[in-house]
């Protein structure tokens, strides 16, 4: 029993069994689908009709789905089964998973540490085999990170490659659905499925999709670009940096070409995002007010008392942060000074990450500048920020990457390595 490990708020055992049955039976009739009997969990952000959606919230409490994500859906044609939704930092909002509601999420190899954040407890379901893929969000890095943290492998797509309709939005020009399994083919297979155009989504891409399951194999020699600040910032953990370069120097003696380069705007990646973030979340969670469905506060007198003390009663201590935070950056006063000089930023990570990858295949670089820390041991919000600092680019900037296990530290913490890509490789 691995309940102690908090990852799942619900298991939807009968339901899990019935589709089992019915996988069966297609499976002997041969009209199974591509994914007939895979169990995967769904993190509590996805709208799966008829069941409970909560993004480990109150403000959520006792509300159930309207509709089926598109994503869920396109699994669901493929006869996945669905055993549970899974716990995650509040609407997505963190990076050790301690900001949930129904309280933190713990790393299987060390039950004292946080697995890593917001699709911490995706990231623990399949570390800990309790479902063989699980899906999360990713808007700065919340599968890449958590990924890093359990020793599993968490990919970003690109930006637009898997529709958006039924995940709840936070940041809605970042947020992208995520996948994380112990598996390359898992991942690559569930990509193919879920990704391409979708009507319900005007953002997502029409871009064809190909047959990641079948594009394996790497026969080429590869340019890699490492950006070297990643390496020689005395704030990122010497063991991280270590694996790093040994990764490296694998990849060299491979035939690889792999070469120093410098990212002048690396300091401005992490500001940028949250300034972002914030004024989007801001925007996106003013609809959370009490009065049509969720928590509603108990302790009112007017409708504008029933607004206040429901959303400061309803949301979290960080969620309430980035609202205030969203809200000042939006204001009057402040508007051009943050978020539009924030989107100017965003422009140029953008267009410097691009021409890095006309030049180079991947950029490569460490998933986390710490492996996974104590739950309760980063107290202060600007240090748990900064555990973004290496997966916030290709969030900025809309490209997909890859986190990969490559190894632990003497603590016996799973290493996360990252490679970035361009848009669609």
């Amino acid at each position: 029993d691995k309940a102690y490990l908090n990852a799942f708020l619900e298991v939807y055992e009968d339901e899990a069994r019935q589709q089992a049955l019915l996988v069966d039976e297609k499976l002997r009739s041969g009209k199974a689908g591509k994914l007939a009997g895979m169990v995967i969990g769904i993190k509590d952000v996805l709208c799966y009709k008829d069941h409970p959606l909560q993004c480990s919230s109150r403000i959520l409490n006792n509300f159930k789905s309207q509709f089926t994500a598109t994503a869920i859906q396109r699994l669901l044609d493929e006869d996945v089964i669905i055993i549970g939704r899974i716990n995650c930092d509040e609407f997505a909002m963190g990076s050790s998973n301690e900001n949930s509601a129904f309280g933190p999420v713990k790393n299987e190899i060390d039950p004292e540490r946080v697995p890593g954040g917001s699709s911490g407890g995706s990231a623990v379901a399949v570390q800990a085999d309790l479902c063989l893929a699980a899906l999360g969000t990713d808007t700065g890095g919340s599968v890449r990170q958590p990924a890093a943290f359990c020793g599993i492998i968490g990919l970003k797509p690109t930006y637009s490659r898997i529709s958006r309709y039924g995940l709840t939005a936070y940041a809605s020009s970042f947020d992208t659905i995520g996948i994380l399994t112990t598996d390359v083919y898992d991942n690559a297979l569930l990509l193919e499925l879920m990704a391409g155009k979708d009507e319900y989504d005007s953002t997502v891409s029409k871009n064809p999709v190909p047959e990641y399951s079948k594009k394996l194999k790497f026969k080429d020699k590869a340019n890699i670009a490492y950006i070297k600040e990643t390496l020689e910032d005395p704030r990122i953990d010497s063991e991280i940096k270590e694996k790093i370069k040994n990764v490296l120097d694998f990849l060299k003696s491979e035939g690889h070409n792999v070469e120093a380069i410098e990212y002048p705007h690396l300091d401005f990646v992490l500001p940028t995002y949250y300034i972002l973030t914030t004024a989007e979340a801001s925007s996106n969670l003013s609809r959370y007010d009490g009065v049509r469905y969720g928590f509603r506060s108990q302790n009112t007198k007017d409708l504008e008392s029933m607004y206040k003390k429901s959303r400061s009663e309803g949301f979290g201590e960080e969620v309430q942060r980035r609202i205030l935070l969203g809200t000042f950056i939006l204001s009057a006063s402040y508007y051009d000074a943050y978020y539009t000089k924030a989107q100017k930023v965003r422009r140029l990570i953008r267009d410097k990450t691009l021409e890095i990858l006309e030049k180079y295949d991947f950029i490569a670089l460490p998933t986390t500048p710490t492996t996974a820390f104590k739950i309760g041991e980063v107290k202060n919000p600007l240090d748990m920020y900064f555990e973004d600092l290496l997966t916030v680019q290709a969030s900025v900037a809309g490209i997909p990457a890859v986190s990969i296990p490559v190894g632990r530290d003497n603590k016996n913490l799973p290493i996360g390595f990252q490679l970035m890509g361009g848009y669609f490789e």
